[in-house]
C-alpha cells in the first residue's frame, strides 16, 4: 500500500529523500492523502510551485500548524521561494491573525534560516517613516479596496471607533502592505489564504475577495487557492471561501 506513482514524484519533488514515519504508523492515510494532496488536487491547479507553497505557508500559520510549516518550509526554500518572501509572508500575517499566533512562526523561520546560513536581519523591506505611513497606508488602501469603500469605512465607524480606521490605514496598510518583497496582488491572495485558513472571519475574506479582484486576481485564481489549501485546512473552511467567492463574484452563466 503506497501513494501513486505521480503523487511519489511530487511528494519527491518537494521533500527529496524524506522517508515519512506516518507512512510506516499510518499507511493507509498516508496513502489516501498523498494520492489526494500530491496528485488529485494539483491537477486542478494552475499556481505555479512558487505561489502554491507561499499561500500554503501563509496558511499553515493560521491554522496553528507548527511541525507542517516547518518541513513546508524547507521545502519552500528549496524550490525557490526567497528569504525575503518568506519573512513578509510572516510579517502580512502579524495583522491579520495577531502576533500572539505569528511569534511561534518567526521563530521557526529564522531558525530553519539560519541552519540554511541565512544571514539575519534580512535586508530591510519598509518603505515608509512614522510621518508618512498614514498618507503611504490610506494611499495603498484606496488601491486595494476603493476610495468610495475607505471612505464609507471612516464615514460610518462610530466616533469612539475612528481610532481602529487610522489603525487600519497606517498599521494594517501603511506598515505592512507598503512593504517591498513581495508585490501587492500576492499580499492580497496571502491575506485571502490567511483568513480563509483562520476560520470565523466570513465578512472579512468576502471583503477580501472583492480586493483580490479589485488589484487583478480573478475567480479562477481564488478557486485555486482555495483548491491548494483544502488538504491542509479541511473542506468546511474551505466551502465557507467558496461561499464567499460566490458571493462576490459570481460564476459566469453558461
Amino acid at each position: 500500500m503506497a501513494p501513486n506513482e505521480r503523487a511519489r514524484r511530487n511528494h519527491e519533488a518537494l521533500f527529496p529523500h524524506h522517508v515519512s514515519t506516518l507512512a510506516v504508523t499510518d499507511p493507509e492515510l498516508i496513502e489516501t492523502f498523498d494520492n489526494f494532496a500530491f496528485d488529485e488536487v494539483l491537477r486542478e491547479s494552475a499556481l505555479d510551485t512558487h505561489e502554491r507553497l507561499m499561500l500554503q505557508l501563509a496558511a499553515l500559520i493560521a491554522c496553528q500548524a507548527q511541525s507542517e510549516y516547518r518541513v513546508m518550509l524547507g521545502a519552500a526554500l528549496d524550490i525557490g521561494v526567497t528569504p525575503v518572501e518568506v519573512k513578509e509572508i510572516v510579517y502580512q500575517a502579524v495583522p491579520y491573525v495577531g502576533m500572539a499566533k505569528v511569534f511561534d512562526f518567526l521563530h521557526i523561520t529564522n531558525e530553519v534560516l539560519t541552519a540554511r546560513g541565512v544571514e539575519l536581519p534580512l535586508p530591510g523591506q519598509s518603505t515608509t517613516t512614522p510621518d508618512d505611513r498614514m498618507h503611504k497606508g490610506k494611499a495603498v488602501q484606496v488601491q486595494i479596496i476603493g476610495e468610495a469603500q475607505v471612505d464609507r469605512l471612516y464615514a460610518t465607524a462610530p466616533q469612539d471607533q475612528q481610532h481602529i480606521q487610522r489603525f487600519l490605514s497606517a498599521h494594517c496598510f501603511g506598515d505592512h502592505y507598503t512593504r517591498s518583497g513581495i508585490g501587492i496582488p500576492m499580499r492580497e491572495l496571502l491575506t485571502f489564504s490567511l483568513l480563509v485558513a483562520h476560520g470565523g472571519c466570513d465578512p472579512q475574506v468576502q471583503g477580501h475577495v472583492a480586493a483580490n479582484l479589485h488589484v487583478g486576481n480573478t475567480r479562477a485564481q481564488l478557486i485555486d487557492a482555495v483548491t491548494q489549501l483544502l488538504p491542509f485546512i479541511g473542506y468546511p473552511r474551505s466551502l465557507n471561501a467558496l461561499r464567499a467567492i460566490d458571493a462576490a463574484a459570481p460564476a459566469p452563466q453558461t
